[in-house]
């Protein structure tokens, strides 16, 4: 039997194709089994597949779920302002919400031509972490770490970030860490590389969990809440930024780029 899933391939912090953080997001009848939902994100060959079920405890409009291509991400900012164009695109409406396995309820909301994301701020505090400077090639300004393996390592410039050359497999040696690699912007008020080696991708296009730790790390660094921020990886992304409290709102366009139907044989 064959099951023909609802798929969209969507370039997310993006305002035209081929550029921004791609990721799939596909719509499940009922919960498949994590090994075939890890199948399934390998088969696309993203950094992120997000899966979405309409939430029968109608706590969120659906529940939602990412993967990468090794394992289940604790929260995917970029697939899931994917998720939310993909949504608002078929179905139309201002806003959206999700149930997350592991961040909660989460809302992608329309702004202007774009969308924003709401994701909960997550904090960091000084810690070393000589392994990672070493594997990175540079050695930072400072290292902040938390308990959830998000790392921001601050450079003086944006050519000091640009011009990293790490060695990753050393980095994907210390586990599924996310080492987010920043300084002040030319053009923006920050500008950031994301590492995950460990997790299975090099390097992010741009990643939206990278900037709910950024948003609180350079607000208070800047003395405001507004930020705008770009993600100097090979595709490259612009982002806006709001503190609001415990949570960040992430803006930016998206780029349906494939809409069509992804067939599960059983």
């Amino acid at each position: 039997m064959t099951q023909a899933i609802p798929f969209w391939h969507v370039d997310a912090f993006a305002a035209r194709p081929f550029c921004g953080n791609q990721a799939a997001v596909m719509m499940l009848e009922e919960w498949l089994p994590d090994d075939v939902l890890i199948a399934i994100a390998k088969e696309n060959m993203f950094s992120a597949t997000a899966f979405l079920l309409r939430d029968a405890t109608q706590e969120a409009d659906w529940e939602l779920c990412w993967f990468s291509r090794k394992s289940e991400l604790t929260m995917c900012g970029h697939a899931t302002l994917a998720s939310g164009h993909a949504i608002l695109e078929h179905s139309g409406g201002d806003r959206v919400t999700f149930r997350s396995r592991r961040a909660g309820i989460l809302e992608v909301r329309r702004k202007g031509d774009g969308y924003e994301v709401g994701l909960p701020a997550i904090a960091t505090e000084p810690r070393d972490y000589p392994e990672a400077v070493a594997s990175l090639g540079a050695e930072p300004l400072e290292v902040r770490r938390n308990e959830t393996r998000y790392n921001i390592l601050l450079f003086q410039s944006e050519a000091a970030v640009r011009a990293l050359d790490p060695d990753l497999r050393g980095l994907a040696r210390l586990g599924n860490d996310q080492f987010i690699c920043t300084a002040p912007g030319e053009r923006t008020d920050m500008v950031s590389r994301v590492f995950v080696p460990g997790g299975g991708v090099d390097e992010d296009s741009v990643t939206g969990s990278a900037h709910a730790v950024l948003a609180p790390f350079w607000a208070e660094r800047l003395g405001r809440s507004d930020m705008t921020a770009y993600q100097a990886s090979a595709r490259g992304g612009d982002l806006t930024l709001q503190l609001e409290g415990e949570r960040v709102w992430l803006g930016g366009p998206c780029v349906t780029v494939v809409k069509g139907s992804f067939y599960l044989s059983g």
